[in-house]
Order: C-alpha cells, then structure tokens, then sequence
C-alpha cells in the first residue's frame, strides 16, 4: 500500500486536505455538538477547536502546494476562504448560525499553523 501511495504523490497530497476539508465540512453540518455546559468553557473549547482545525487545514494545504513561491500565503488565502464558506455553510444548517468570533478563531488557528510549519522547515546554519 505504501508503495502504491509513493507512485502517485498527487493522491498522497490532496487526499489528506480534501479530507480534512470534508471532515469540516461534516461538523459544521451537526445542528447541535456536545458542548460544556459552562458559558467560559464553551467559548474555549469551541475557539481551541475553530483555531486547531484550520491550523491543520492551513499546515495540509502549504504541505501541498510544496516549494511553490509563497506558499504559505497562498495557503493562507485558501485556508480563510474555506472558513468563510464554513460559515456561509452555518447559516443554512438548524440550530448553526454564522458567528465573526469563529472566523477570528479559524484566521488565528490559520496563521499560528502555518508560523509552526515554517518554523519547521527553517533549518539552522552550521
């Protein structure tokens, strides 16, 4: 299998966004998630959770475009706008609304991602 995954990088690129896309895709389609009966808490857990999915999003999506020039922008770009249509998506889904907080939470998570991706690759001189 792992073989067969080599020989076909394209696969082993863009399957893990466009799966991590769906699984977005997925939760933000659950009228109602389990949540903490706590107001404060609720707002933590749900801002750690908006922040960590779209900074694995954005770290997916720089991983695929590879050494293309600038491609953390442009995974950047791509990562805010799947959240905006994230949350274009809430407002047709019962029980969902569209909320800024969450979009600030997902640009966030976004850009705290793609600032460890880089620090990653960042080699230091001998």
């Amino acid at each position: 299998m792992n073989r067969w995954l080599r020989r076909r990088p394209l696969l082993c690129l863009w399957l893990p966004v466009v799966a991590w896309m769906g699984l977005i895709f997925y939760l933000s389609a659950q009228p109602d998630l389990p949540h903490p009966e706590t107001k404060w808490a609720d707002l933590l857990v749900s801002s750690g959770a908006h922040a960590f999915m779209f900074a694995v999003l954005a770290v997916l999506w720089v991983r695929t475009l590879g050494e293309r020039s600038r491609a953390w922008l442009v995974a950047l770009v791509l990562t805010l706008l799947y959240a905006l249509s994230d949350e274009f998506h809430q407002a047709f889904v019962p029980g969902r609304t569209p909320d800024p907080l969450d979009l600030l939470c997902d640009g966030c998570g976004a850009i705290l991602g793609l600032c460890g991706w880089v620090g990653l690759q960042c080699k230091p001189e001998d």
